[in-house]
């Protein structure tokens, strides 16, 4: 089910929310990065994940694919992060918990994109055909390396006030 929509235009919108995912939440990273909370750019990236996920699975399969894992992941590591966020307000341990699951969230997001990336563009795809080859994996573990010390550096800077203080 596609909402009714031709499978190009449907797949066209959900390459549309993933680049607005990915791009708005390396501006809701840079803030964590400098020590704030973009709240904006927060929210539309957490709205446009979540779109993504879940328009992922109203594609047509009659089998469980790696890129439903994924989603699946995506939505649980996003429920998290909306439940720190938003119900808990960061506090306490609330608050690493958001900056690994947003931080998470996102790089999934770009560990997909870096899979259609590979599949789709006619310059890569020669590189790593069934994607087990080297110039895929080097670009998969580069991705890993670069979010996970991102990550680190954003769960030392992001200290957002709490209270009345805020």
């Amino acid at each position: 089910m596609m909402l009714g929509l031709s499978l190009s235009t449907f797949t066209t919108a959900h390459v549309v929310l993933s680049l607005i995912g990915i791009t708005t939440g390396l501006v809701a990273l840079a803030g964590l990065l400098s020590g704030r909370q973009l709240k904006g750019w927060t929210a539309l990236f957490l709205a446009t994940t979540v779109l993504t996920s879940v328009t992922g699975f109203m594609f047509p399969s009659t089998a469980l694919l790696p890129s439903h894992v994924v989603g699946g992941i995506s939505l649980a590591v996003l429920a998290i992060a909306l439940i720190a966020l938003y119900l808990n307000k960061l506090a306490g341990a609330w608050r690493w918990v958001y900056v690994v699951a947003a931080v998470l969230a996102l790089y999934l997001n770009v560990f997909v994109g870096v899979v259609q990336a590979f599949q789709k563009l006619a310059f890569l795809q020669p590189l790593a055909p069934t994607q087990s080859e080297a110039p895929f994996l080097i670009a998969q573990i580069a991705v890993l390396i670069l979010f996970a010390g991102l990550g680190l550096i954003a769960l030392r800077r992001f200290h957002p006030m709490t209270g009345a203080a805020a």
